[in-house]
């Protein structure tokens, strides 16, 4: 059994290197595979990280956590995870052309925003015209205006939650569908603005501009709502149950529905946040550790 890992973590955001950190703390043998696909790298600057009241990149935070981690002893692999299965009382995990076998396996594979179409992307949310998520930032985006772009059904909370911060945020529609009486009523209450559905994105430079029947109209801030895609499939494909929306359902203990099989972080349905991921992590990491009995040296 000398060749069977204690754990193997899947994804190399913080919550897969805090997990991996305790592990290793917890005297386990544990292996990262980090595919470089954590939504952390896409954060500019976030300013309710625990312990940055300066502020702290995402390349920054992953870079520290990625050297506490080797620091116990933690080895990374760069690589995406193409299978995982069930194999006797652990998992076999594929990679390429080579396998790994573990006797636990947590999975912080996370999700993906789907991004607005618009040439610029990248500038755009590094200067903060675009932001991803209005509970990391949204105190950065005060007075501004504001615009939260995608189906209305979906938006409209969003919209009503960023009213706390400006009182110039318009819900733009990303299509008519989901638009009804309960959503007006719901948004003029609470003073959003809705607008008609825009023919086109563009990002000038500074701002957002969305073009309403030959009329431009500019947004310091957009915040895209369009949906998010659960990186749940290595689990999903392995029997694990997950939610409507793809993310997966846990324990208390962060255990998906399948024996020694964890998930945390953005791929459970649960608050997006670092420190929530990592809260995850932690629990994650000890249940293993305490499944897996006595570890004497």
């Amino acid at each position: 059994m000398s060749d069977v890992l204690d754990c193997i973590v899947v994804g190399g955001g913080p919550g897969g290197l805090t997990a991996a950190t305790y592990l290793a703390r917890y005297r386990r043998r544990v292996r990262v595979f980090d595919n470089g696909l954590t939504r952390a790298g896409w954060i500019p600057r976030s300013r309710n990280c625990p312990g940055f009241p300066q502020g702290v990149g995402g390349d920054e935070l992953l870079q520290r956590m990625r050297d506490q981690a080797r620091k116990f002893g933690v080895d990374t692999i760069a690589a995406e995870v193409t299978a995982l299965h069930r194999d006797g009382d652990g998992f076999l995990i594929r990679h390429g052309d080579d396998e790994l076998r573990a006797r636990c396996v947590i999975l912080a594979t996370g999700c993906e925003d789907v991004a607005p179409d618009v040439d610029g992307l990248d500038q755009a949310i590094d200067c903060g015209a675009i932001r991803m998520c209005p509970i990391c930032d949204a105190f950065e985006a005060i007075d501004t205006t504001i615009a939260v772009h995608g189906p209305a059904d979906k938006s409209a909370s969003h919209a009503r939650f960023l009213r706390t911060y400006s009182s110039n945020v318009a819900l733009v529609p990303s299509t008519t569908d989901g638009i009804d009486d309960n959503i007006r009523a719901g948004l003029a209450r609470d003073g959003v603005e809705l607008t008609p559905v825009p023919s086109s994105l563009s990002f000038d430079g500074q701002r957002c501009v969305f073009e309403f029947d030959g009329r431009a109209r500019a947004f310091d801030v957009l915040y895209p709502t369009l949906g998010l895609i659960s990186r749940s499939s290595l689990a999903v494909g392995a029997g694990a149950d997950c939610d409507e929306e793809g993310a997966l359902i846990v324990d208390a203990h962060q255990m998906t529905s399948i024996e020694g099989l964890y998930a945390i972080g953005d791929v459970v349905s649960a608050l997006n946040q670092i420190s929530v991921a990592t809260g995850h992590a932690a629990i994650a990491a000890t249940d293993v550790h305490n499944r897996l009995g006595a570890n004497f040296a």
